[in-house]
């Protein structure tokens, strides 16, 4: 499903809802700002109703579903916070999504202003410099220029001004450099060279204390969801027996409702502030499913279903029943995940080789053009001086110029040239660099050298930004993927050895141990077993069965959530990243929990 199918479901689900609760409302003004930045096609008005309409539909839904398992007042206390978070979270669902968009557009704030630069060192005229700079770009921030200079036609402004103003909030270092750049357009070419390169030092290092400040504010939340939301609640799996003992009910009801619906909820809602308030993202390139390289065959999805029914019956013989949904749900969703993205994946480490060598490859083209050399003939000696994947790219991009006789933009953007199926805006920006250099002969080599030397510096802000954010995800990512279930499944196995838990064989032990006759033993088991099914749905001790498979979902939970605040965190809201690593964590999770259970068992 596209972007805008997606936008328009959600739209018709905000209309309907909006009619359960037909009253006057009136739009915040940053939900209003939010909407006209995603371009929804519903007002703020109608998204406020929406939020109303939602709430009386999850109270109602919610309060008989609750009466039946609890009494009517809870029933009633349930109901009525359900109604108010379901109001809630689509009044900021909005918002939220737009703070994200707008810090995976701020990544490219640098690359903005390094193409304006490279298109001032060519032709001092800041209509051009904000002209090419959109063009040759991608993303929010691109098309926000883009509109503000069709806007800025027909009068003296080039619109660079209203674009630095527009995102100035978000990263003043941007609205900065945009004056800057402005400046230096007036300025003699001595100093338009020094000015051009203070705006670049101004984006680059706003940017760098903005991600150190947010990797600086986060550490703390990121320990209390560490230890509150994944270590508390697994330590506390193993209270559970003294707990029983005390008199204090932690029956199967309870734990469902704790481990499976309070932690999760509270963990999700952990993960969309946090990831909501990064400031700035280094979003990976964007793969679609119409890439010539992502496609996936059905046989694979078959050979996925039929690994995960083999492993359905492997942990039903060798772990119990209670096992069988866990593997089935851990194995058919994280194995599909992994097929569906794995292709895409594969896309994204091409692209990523591609993009290591663009700094260098812009340089040697630059050096040889400072000496006289044609763009064209440049690109061949580059191409047999650069290894790997950039220069296999450039001697893709030499041989479809000979071939089919094209100029240098046809032969690297053109339907057949060598980016075609490399979905990366910096080597596509590249392009566009060495297609004005070839137009614009010797005095463009200095740019190219200029421009290599700015792109490197900018490859190593996002290398420095990932490497801080990855000091605080790599614990996250780990735990939900292997600590997190080791700790639950070695726990639960202990628990039930530790007589934490009802389970049949203990009462064919008890039988044959007790002193009692065999009727008066058969007649206590009985009401034992009564009392054990009414205490798990209830209170009391829950069944071994109840008590892991409840664990078990909140371990797979956990391990969703944990990887994808990791991925975004580190590398933004994308979902071939997303939906790989959850398939993988998913995978983990499941073999690790079990795999501790029954290591446990034979330990203890």
């Amino acid at each position: 499903m596209s972007v805008e199918s997606r936008v328009s479901t959600a739209a018709d689900v905000v209309r309907t809802l909006a009619r359960v609760a037909p009253v006057d409302a009136d739009a915040s003004r940053s939900l209003d700002d939010a909407l006209r930045y995603l371009d929804a096609p519903v007002s703020g008005e109608t998204v406020v109703r929406g939020g109303y309409g939602a709430a009386v539909v999850v109270a109602f839904c919610s309060f008989p579903v609750v009466a039946l398992l609890a009494s009517p007042l809870v029933a009633v206390a349930a109901a009525f916070g359900g109604g108010l978070a379901a109001a809630h979270v689509v009044h900021r669902a909005p918002v939220l999504l737009a703070r994200t968009r707008r810090a995976g557009a701020l990544g490219d704030a640098a690359g903005v202003v390094n193409r304006a630069a490279l298109r001032l060192r060519l032709d001092p005229t800041a209509e051009r410099a904000a002209v090419f700079a959109a063009r040759t770009g991608r993303g929010p921030l691109a098309a926000s220029l883009a509109a503000h200079v069709r806007r800025a036609r027909g009068t003296p402004q080039s619109g660079l001004a209203a674009f630095g103003d527009e995102w100035a909030d978000r990263l003043p270092a941007l609205g900065r450099a945009t004056t800057l750049v402005l400046a230096s357009a007036a300025a003699t070419p001595g100093e338009r060279e020094r000015g051009l390169e203070r705006a670049l030092d101004t984006v680059l290092d706003g940017t760098r204390d903005r991600l150190a400040r947010f990797a600086d504010d986060v550490r703390a939340p990121l320990s209390g969801l560490y230890a509150f939301g994944v270590l508390l609640p697994l330590a506390l799996v193993g209270v559970l027996p003294a707990a029983s003992s005390a008199g204090v009910p932690v029956g199967t009801l309870t734990l469902v409702v704790v481990y499976d619906v309070f932690l999760p909820l509270a963990l999700l809602s952990a993960v969309v502030w946090l990831v909501s308030r990064r400031p700035v993202a280094f979003s990976p390139p964007r793969v679609g499913f119409d890439h010539p390289d992502v496609g996936v065959a059905r046989r694979e999805y078959l050979v996925v279903a039929a690994v995960a029914l083999a492993g359905v019956g492997v942990s039903v013989a060798v772990v119990g029943p209670w096992s069988a949904p866990l593997v089935a749900v851990g194995g058919l969703v994280g194995g599909s995940l992994v097929v569906r993205y794995r292709p895409a994946r594969r896309v994204h480490t091409r692209v990523r080789r591609v993009e290591s060598g663009l700094d260098d490859a812009l340089y040697l083209v630059g050096r040889h053009v400072v000496e006289g050399v044609a763009v064209e003939r440049a690109l061949e000696r580059v191409a047999d001086e650069l290894d790997g994947a950039t220069g296999e790219m450039l001697a893709d991009a030499v041989t479809t110029q000979r071939a089919l006789r094209v100029d240098v933009r046809d032969a690297f953007l053109g339907d057949d040239g060598a980016l075609a199926s490399v979905p990366s805006p910096r080597a596509r920006s590249a392009a566009e660099l060495l297609a004005l250099a070839a137009t614009e002969g010797e005095p463009a080599g200095a740019a190219l050298v200029a421009t290599a030397e700015q792109l490197s510096r900018l490859r190593r802000l996002e290398r420095e930004a990932r490497r801080q954010l990855s000091e605080l995800t790599e614990t996250l990512q780990n735990t939900g993927a292997l600590f997190g279930p080791l700790v639950g499944g070695a726990t639960v196995a202990l628990v039930e050895r530790l007589g934490g838990v009802s389970s049949s064989p203990s009462s064919e032990a008890s039988r044959a141990a007790s002193p009692l006759g065999t009727g008066a033993m058969d007649a206590a088991n009985t009401a034992a077993e009564s009392a054990s099914v009414a205490g798990s749905s209830l209170g009391g001790h829950p069944e071994t069965a109840a008590f892991g498979l409840a664990v078990g979902v909140y371990v797979l939970l956990s391990a969703v959530l944990l990887t994808a605040l990791a991925t975004a965190i580190e590398h933004g809201l994308d979902r071939v990243l997303l939906g790989y690593r959850i398939g993988l964590a998913l995978l983990a999770a499941t073999t690790t929990y079990l795999a501790a259970f029954v290591a446990a068992n034979l330990l203890v």
